[in-house]
């Protein structure tokens, strides 16, 4: 992997971008210290030896004798998170994954992509920006989440094609999958039949529909797949046990030959470390106080989860990245997993 400086961005920028899912006024406040950004500020490994010889991390590696039962959906909790911050001034965008993935901008006209858990559009709304071209459908679990990322991405633009090439869907990924709509069975194999799909299968008894009421107009009954998957900090939101059928849903939506480009918490981030003991609710798995839980991911979880779904890896590191807070004397280590995947081509004879 090509390791790349964020030294252009700012740093208020880059630290509260990807605290997005943390929800925690002191981590806010302290991502406000000045420092320089690197993909790799300090190693992995030393930081892994570091924290797994120190007494008082014990309870991080120590089975959980009863597991706490995940809901069928965290849908509520991510709402009333949503709805605490819906200013938006509590996310920045994240232009730093145009540097992490560039064939986001190098791509050829009405390539399109899909964004899963798009929350208020911190990801999308640089991309929209940056490519005049790419036609961007986000979806999320939660409708007012949706109407927000709308409301800020339109404001937040003077592009004004950016509506015509921008659509919403509700969509709780983990629990009902894809609408049909949104492959049409073009993202399976060629060589298999396909089977019919039209719009009926959107509506609100599944829970799974176009915002946008020009969609269906714009782009027809079927998408017919696309080539990019943004998912970023969006799976470990996702119970471990849903994860597996998460990423075969995103394999299932791709065209052939197409990426997921994948960013998320690392194992021993220091948000990890930051749990106290009652928040543990499984291995790698915490909940807030607000009812939303995380995961953080180590690179064989990450290499299993997509390679058993069909993809090639291209791209899995740790991104770890230091923060010195002067004024507060104090130092975050954020340990994030970078990762690129493809959907293998297909060539029917």
């Amino acid at each position: 992997m090509t390791l790349r400086t964020w030294e252009d961005l700012s740093q208020r920028e880059v630290a509260m971008a990807n605290m997005s899912c943390e929800g925690e006024a002191e981590a806010e406040a302290e991502a406000e210290a000045e420092a320089q950004y690197f993909c790799k500020d300090f190693n992995w490994e030393d930081l892994r030896a570091e924290v797994e010889s120190n007494p008082s991390f014990r309870y991080h590696f120590e089975s959980v004798t009863s597991p706490s039962q995940s809901p069928q959906s965290d849908v509520q909790a991510w709402k009333q998170f949503h709805l605490r911050h819906s200013s938006g001034k509590f996310f920045k965008e994240r232009r730093y994954l145009l540097k992490e993935f560039p064939e986001l901008l190098s791509c050829p006209p009405n390539t399109k992509l899909l964004e899963v858990g798009c929350g208020n559009g911190s990801t999308l709304l640089p991309i929209l920006r940056a490519n005049k071209d790419v036609i961007v459908y986000a979806c999320d679990c939660s409708e007012e989440t949706l109407q927000r990322a709308k409301d800020i991405i339109i404001n937040a633009t003077t592009v004004s094609s950016v509506k015509h090439r921008f659509s919403t869907f509700c969509c709780d990924l983990s629990t009902n999958g894809f609408p049909n709509w949104l492959a049409c069975n073009s993202g399976q194999d060629k060589c298999l039949p396909k089977q019919p799909c039209c719009l009926s299968d959107v509506g609100e008894d599944n829970g799974l529909y176009l915002t946008d009421p020009y969609s269906s107009e714009e782009f027809g009954c079927c998408v017919g797949g696309v080539d990019f998957v943004t998912l970023i900090f969006t799976l470990s939101a996702v119970p471990p046990q849903r994860m597996p059928r998460s990423i075969k849903e995103c394999y299932s939506v791709l065209k052939p030959g197409g990426m997921v480009f994948f960013r998320d918490y690392g194992l021993y981030d220091m948000t990890m470390l930051r749990f106290e003991l009652d928040k543990r609710v499984g291995f790698r798995e915490y909940m807030r106080s607000d009812g939303t839980r995380s995961y953080f991911f180590c690179l064989d979880t990450v290499r299993d989860l997509f390679l058993g779904a069909g993809f090639i890896e291209l791209e899995l590191d740790y991104c770890c990245v230091k923060s010195v807070n002067r004024r507060k004397g104090k130092c975050m280590r954020r340990v994030w997993v970078h990762g690129k995947f493809q959907k293998p081509a297909l060539s029917c004879q």
